[in-house]
């Protein structure tokens, strides 16, 4: 079905990013991971340990890559002649936000949205959540892929 985007920060990456990794790879001859990068967002990892981070936990994904991408993703888009974008939707909220966002996409660049809806047992995980657990002492093994685990805690003791 050709080649498609899946965009976000994965600051870290997590169990629900690699549910919907793995199921849109099933669906695209080939699935690139883009790591955004935004300077006005502050984040733990840099871009190249997230990409690496990403690339550890989906060695066993067929036709996955990982890419580091700056700037305006249909742009991005446009220039690799990438026309599908493969969204993880975990709450309605998310959809309310996605959803413009789609058709903004389609607008500026004539590139499909593509949802996937994250497995029940994944909903409530975030980034956010798994840092702000973590940070105060809290067990996270079970929402992260094993390569994240012990390099988020080394990161958060190392701020101090």
């Amino acid at each position: 079905m050709g080649h498609a985007i899946y965009p976000g920060t994965f600051d870290p990456i997590t169990l629900g990013h690699l549910d919907v990794i793995g199921r849109a790879a099933k669906h695209f001859d080939r699935l690139t991971v883009v790591v955004m990068t935004n300077p006005k967002k502050q984040t733990l990892f840099s871009s190249d340990e997230r990409m690496e981070l990403i690339r550890e936990a989906t060695a066993s994904f067929a036709h996955v890559d990982v890419e580091a991408w700056e700037g305006l993703l249909v742009s991005g888009a446009k220039r690799r002649g990438v026309k599908a974008i493969v969204k993880g939707l975990r709450t309605s909220i998310d959809f309310e936000y996605e959803i413009a966002m789609a058709q903004m996409n389609h607008h500026l660049a004539e590139v499909d949205t593509f949802f996937v809806a994250t497995s029940p047992e994944f909903s409530y995980i975030s980034s956010s959540l798994i840092k702000e657990v973590a940070g105060h002492g809290g067990a996270v093994g079970e929402f992260v892929p094993e390569c994240v685990g012990a390099k988020l805690l080394a990161k958060l003791s190392a701020r101090g």
